[in-house]
């Protein structure tokens, strides 16, 4: 959606080592936003994204009117289903429904054989796994600032005193997680988190199905969703079963 950081750019190299054409698209998409959202004021600085593009010597730059994605409405019978109403999808009832409706169309238009998508969206990256065919999605690992934030084009909403404390609620997550009767236990990084932030969820859960942990997990995922002074914060953690257990025993 523009307002690209390092990031975007590190989707870009890992679609020119898997792509003989690299296409971007940069479309701001109404269909994902509430009406209490920031649609209206989300950055947006297309002159510098495309000169960051123009470096990367990427083949083709798009960038759609909303007429040129959706020249029928805006109205759609696309849903995320049961996957989009946990998590983010319970603060954004919308949002996946918008994010799948628009990841469809720039599919048809472009017609590509891979498509690369970040692992800070994961939700976001397996519901576009799940109802998505013919396309090959490959995952590119979260891009994270030096002290830590992962890269987020919301992060210009933050002060740099704000920042210290996104890094300093949110990058422990992991150690904030304990092993308790051989079970997971999140109430001390709820505590921790609570503390920083308003906190919309934290969840511990098998990286594959979205579901409880069991014996069969092979790999584990830790995903937080917090506000700070009213930007909204995602971040996700995820770890082989083993090496987890292993680790912070």
């Amino acid at each position: 959606m523009g307002g690209l950081h390092q990031g975007h750019l590190s989707l870009v190299e890992i679609a020119k080592q898997n792509a003989d054409r690299v296409v971007v698209s940069i479309f701001v998409n109404p269909t994902q936003f509430a009406e209490n959202e920031d649609f209206g004021t989300y950055p947006r600085n297309l002159d510098k994204d495309l000169a960051l593009l123009k470096a990367q010597q990427v083949d083709c730059i798009f960038t759609p009117s909303v007429k040129t994605i959706y020249p029928k409405g805006m109205e759609s019978n696309v849903r995320a289903g049961g996957m989009g109403k946990i998590l983010c999808g319970k603060t954004r009832p919308y949002f996946f429904d918008g994010v799948l409706q628009v990841v469809q169309r720039l599919f048809d238009i472009v017609r590509p054989d891979v498509a690369v998508f970040g692992q800070k969206d994961y939700q976001q990256l397996c519901i576009i796994k799940r109802f998505t065919s013919g396309v090959e999605i490959i995952v590119a690992p979260i891009v994270r600032e030096i002290d830590g934030l992962a890269m987020s084009t919301r992060n210009k909403y933050l002060s740099v005193s704000e920042c210290k404390i996104e890094v300093g609620g949110q990058a422990v997550l992991g150690r904030q997680v304990k092993i308790k009767k051989g079970e997971l236990d999140t109430q001390s990084a709820i505590e921790y988190l609570q503390y920083y932030f308003q906190l919309d969820y934290l969840e511990v859960l098998d990286a594959n199905t979205f579901k409880k942990i069991n014996k069969n997990t092979s790999k584990i995922i830790i995903l937080s969703a917090v506000y700070l002074n009213k930007v909204r914060l995602i971040d996700n953690i995820i770890f082989n079963k083993d090496n987890y257990v292993q680790y912070y025993r």
